[in-house]
C-alpha cells in the first residue's frame, strides 16, 4: 500500500512539475526592445539555447522523479550522499587544476603523453559525476522543500513550483548600459566558453559602435525551470544559490517576477528580494541538514582591542593599517561615480572607475574591468548596505519590509504582488 500511494504521489508531482514548466518557461523568452536588438546584432551566433537546455533538463528532472530514488534513501543518509558528491567535485576540481599544470608548464614537451594518466582519471571521475548527481539533487531538492515547508512558504504542505535545480556550466552575461547613467539596457546570455580574449574583443566592438558600456560577466545561477546552478564543492553556497534561484521561480508566477524587466527598480526588487531569501532559506538547510557547516558568528566590530594590542598601536610607529573593506571602497566608487555622470562629466567617470580598479586590483581583486555596465549588473543584489548599488533607495526599501515583516514568508508574499517601486515605497512608510 505504501508503495501505492509513494507512486500516486510521484505521478501528482510528475503532473505539477509539467504544467509548472509551462508556466515558468513561457517567461524564459522575453520580448527584446530595440536595444537588446542593437546588442544582439554582435551575438546570435553566440547566444546560449536555453530552451534546448530547458528541456534537456526538464526530462533529467522527470526521470529522477518517476524513479524516486531519493525516497528510497533514509533521511540520515541523505546528507552524506550530498557531502559525497561535493567531495567528488573537489577531485575533479583538483585533477582539472593539474592538467592545466601539464599544459602550462614551458618545460614540459610532450604534455599530452605525460598527462595521459591523469586525463584517463579525470574521464573515470567524470563518469562517477554523472552518476551521483541526479541523486545528490534530487536529495537537496526535497531537503529545500522540507525547509520552506517549515518556513510557511508552500501551499498544501508542497512548495510550488517544486524545487528543481540543475547543476551545468552557465551561460555568460553580457551586460549593457548607457554611458551617461548608470541603468541596465540589456542583458544577453552567451555560451559559456567564450574565452577572455573574446569577451574584451566583444565589448570594445559593442561600445565603439553603439557608445555603451558593456561587460560580459560570470553569474552562478539562473531562474530558468529547472533552474541552473553552478557547479561548486561549497555547501553553504550551494544551499543559497539553490534557494535563490526557487525564489525567482515562485516570483515569476506572481507581478514582481512577471514585471523583473520592466525597470532597473524592479530587477533591483526582484534580485534583493531572492537574495534574502536565498540566505534565509540556505542557513535553515545547513541548520537542519548539515549542522557541521553552519559559520561561526561574525567577530563583534565593537569588542575592546587587548592591552597588548592596543600598546602597539600607539600613534607613530610602524602599526598596521587597518584591513581594506571591498563593500566601503566600492559603495565609495560608486557614489562618486554617480555624481560625475550626473554632471555630465562622463569621461572623467569613467576615468575615475578605471583608477579605482587598481586599487581594487592592488588589494587582492581581480575586477576585469569596472563600468557603467559591472555596476548596473552588480547593484542589483542591494540585501547588504554599501557596495556597488551605492545610495540607490530601491535596496533599502526592500532590506526594511524585511525588517518589518514577522516572518520571511509574510515578506515574500507582500512583496511578490508589487509591480511597481512606488507600491514598495508606500508600503514601508504605511508599515512604519
Amino acid at each position: 500500500m505504501s508503495r501505492s500511494w509513494d507512486t500516486i504521489k510521484r505521478i501528482a508531482r510528475l503532473a505539477v512539475v509539467l504544467l509548472a514548466a509551462v508556466l515558468l518557461l513561457q517567461r524564459s523568452v522575453l520580448e527584446p526592445g530595440d536595444k537588446i536588438e542593437q546588442v544582439r546584432a554582435f551575438t546570435r551566433q553566440i547566444e546560449f539555447d536555453y530552451a534546448a537546455w530547458a528541456l534537456d533538463a526538464l526530462w533529467v528532472k522527470l526521470e529522477q522523479i518517476g524513479l524516486g530514488a531519493a525516497d528510497y534513501v533514509a533521511e540520515e543518509n541523505q546528507p552524506q550522499i550530498v557531502l559525497e558528491y561535493l567531495d567528488l567535485l573537489v577531485r575533479i576540481q583538483r585533477a582539472e587544476g593539474y592538467l592545466d599544470d601539464y599544459y602550462a608548464d614551458p618545460y614540459l614537451i610532450d604534455p599530452e603523453t605525460a598527462s595521459l594518466l591523469l586525463r584517463r582519471d579525470i574521464a573515470e571521475l567524470y563518469v562517477q559525476r554523472e552518476q551521483q548527481a541526479p541523486l545528490a539533487e534530487s536529495i537537496l531538492q526535497n531537503q529545500l522543500g522540507a525547509v520552506v515547508a517549515d518556513l510557511g512558504l508552500t501551499i498544501g504542505g508542497q512548495p510550488i513550483p517544486p524545487v528543481l535545480y540543475h547543476i551545468t556550466p552557465l551561460p555568460l552575461a553580457l551586460i549593457v548600459s548607457p554611458r551617461d547613467v548608470i541603468r541596465q539596457d540589456a542583458d544577453v546570455s552567451l555560451h559559456p566558453d567564450i574565452a577572455v580574449d573574446q569577451r574584451t574583443a566583444l565589448e570594445e566592438q559593442i561600445d565603439q559602435s553603439l557608445d555603451v558600456s558593456s561587460l560580459i560577466v560570470n553569474i552562478g545561477g539562473v531562474g530558468l525551470y529547472p533552474t541552473m546552478v553552478m557547479q561548486t564543492s561549497n555547501i553553504n553556497w550551494l544551499a543559497e544559490v539553490v534557494s535563490h534561484e526557487w525564489t525567482h521561480n515562485i516570483l515569476t508566477l506572481r507581478p514582481l517576477g512577471v514585471s523583473y524587466y520592466a525597470s532597473s527598480e524592479l530587477r533591483t526588487m526582484n534580485e534583493t528580494a531572492a537574495n534574502i531569501s536565498g540566505k534565509e532559506i540556505g542557513a535553515a538547510i545547513i541548520a537542519r541538514f548539515y549542522p557541521q557547516f553552519v559559520p561561526p558568528p561574525p567577530a563583534d566590530p565593537a569588542a575592546p582591542a587587548s592591552s597588548a594590542s592596543t600598546a602597539s598601536a600607539t600613534p607613530g610607529t610602524d602599526s598596521e593599517p587597518p584591513p581594506f573593506n571591498f563593500r566601503a571602497a566600492m559603495h565609495e566608487t560608486r557614489v562618486t561615480a554617480d555624481e560625475l555622470l550626473a554632471a555630465d562629466k562622463i569621461e572623467e567617470a569613467e576615468a575615475y572607475m578605471d583608477a579605482r580598479r587598481l586599487v581594487f586590483w592592488e588589494n587582492g581583486y581581480r575586477i576585469r574591468k569596472l563600468n557603467q555596465a559591472y555596476f548596473a549588473f552588480h547593484g542589483a543584489y542591494a540585501d547588504v548596505p554599501g557596495g556597488a548599488a551605492g545610495e540607490d533607495p530601491v535596496g533599502a526599501a526592500v532590506r526594511e519590509l524585511r525588517v518589518q515583516s514577522p516572518s520571511l514568508a509574510a515578506f515574500l508574499n507582500k512583496m511578490s504582488w508589487f509591480w511597481t517601486f512606488e507600491q514598495l515605497q508606500a508600503a514601508v512608510v504605511k508599515d512604519k
